[in-house]
């Protein structure tokens, strides 16, 4: 497993990470036991992964709890960013006193004296734009609190504000095959400014992974059943913004032009990857099985010049005018 720096004076993350959102079980359609939820740690582990992103608001603590016991199992060096805004606690009270408060819920949980990195979680742009924000979090850092701060954002506008606050270590965008925007609108603007960027949902809630098809149905509280379209939270968050149906054909034609030696899982991550701007994807996993061919990504070569001019093409002329929502 290779590994990157996530920003200018950041600390090394694997390429390939994992994604917690699952270990919360809310909005995934079923529930996550510790048994299950540890296999699954500890196969990332195993498959060399040393970044897990996780949030408050997983699981409402769940998936940090779940984490934080993991940690005391293992001394392996595993690095945790975590995030602070969408908890039903924090509502719109964004002052730095509930901030405090639930960075040192979440410290507890994760069992860590200084949070690796804190990323504000989807707050509204007005609270980017009134900039407040950022000299709290800037204040825990410098007591120890947290040891570097990001943020997670739905779009690029939000993006380019919080690219212009000091200290910012980190950005986590979605970002992936069907969703390339931010190839031209972000990544350089990041990269000339020494931020990492860490890409959430690159398979784009499975359906970059092939597996699914016209008879895929989903629980009913799974967001990919009633998140479609954003019907409750930004629609980027299920399936890139694609509804359903034309996702699935998209991908179908897609499998026509993945390499035959590799997966369409591989091809997808490959391609986040090869954009020297992104510091870690971070897909997350329901099974162990799902974790080892999601770590594969990281030692395979590039993929050929010719098939990402194609997939450019592909998202550019038959993809971008059917994503929803903020972009």
């Amino acid at each position: 497993m290779k590994s990157r720096k996530l920003g200018r004076n950041g600390f090394h993350v694997t390429e390939v990470g994992l994604g917690c959102w699952q270990l919360g079980g809310k909005n995934w359609g079923d529930d996550m036991n510790n048994d299950r939820a540890f296999k699954i740690l500890q196969t990332a582990v195993d498959q060399g992964i040393r970044f897990f992103d996780t949030a408050d608001e997983y699981g409402e603590g769940q998936s940090e709890s779940l984490i934080g016991a993991f940690l005391k199992t293992t001394d392996v060096d595993i690095k945790v960013a975590t995030k602070f805004g969408k908890s039903v606690k924090v509502g719109n009270n964004f002052n730095e006193a509930i901030l405090r408060e639930s960075v040192e819920a979440s410290a507890e949980r994760l069992g860590q004296k200084t949070i690796d990195l804190l990323q504000l979680h989807c707050v509204p742009q007005t609270v980017l734009e009134d900039g407040a924000i950022f000299h709290w979090l800037g204040r825990l850092q410098r007591e120890g609190k947290i040891a570097h701060f990001g943020a997670s954002v739905e779009s690029v506008e939000e993006a380019l504000i919080c690219l212009e606050q000091p200290g910012l270590q980190s950005l986590q965008v979605i970002y992936n095959i069907f969703r390339q925007k931010l190839s031209t609108a972000l990544l350089p603007q990041a990269q000339s400014k020494g931020v990492g960027i860490i890409v959430r949902l690159p398979l784009a809630s499975g359906l970059l992974t092939g597996k699914f098809n016209k008879d895929t149905k989903f629980a009913e509280n799974d967001h990919r059943n009633f998140n479609q379209g954003g019907k409750f939270f930004n629609a980027g968050e299920t399936f890139a913004g694609l509804l359903f149906d034309k996702g699935l054909a998209l991908s179908e034609y897609l499998k026509t032009l993945c390499p035959p030696n590799m997966t369409m899982v591989q091809m997808a991550l490959r391609w986040t990857l090869d954009h020297d701007a992104v510091s870690t994807v971070i897909p997350g996993a329901s099974s162990t099985e799902q974790v080892i061919g999601n770590a594969t990504a990281s030692t395979l070569d590039p993929l050929p010049d010719s098939l990402m001019k194609r997939l450019e093409a592909f998202y550019a002329n038959q993809v971008h005018q059917h994503i929803h929502g903020v972009y």
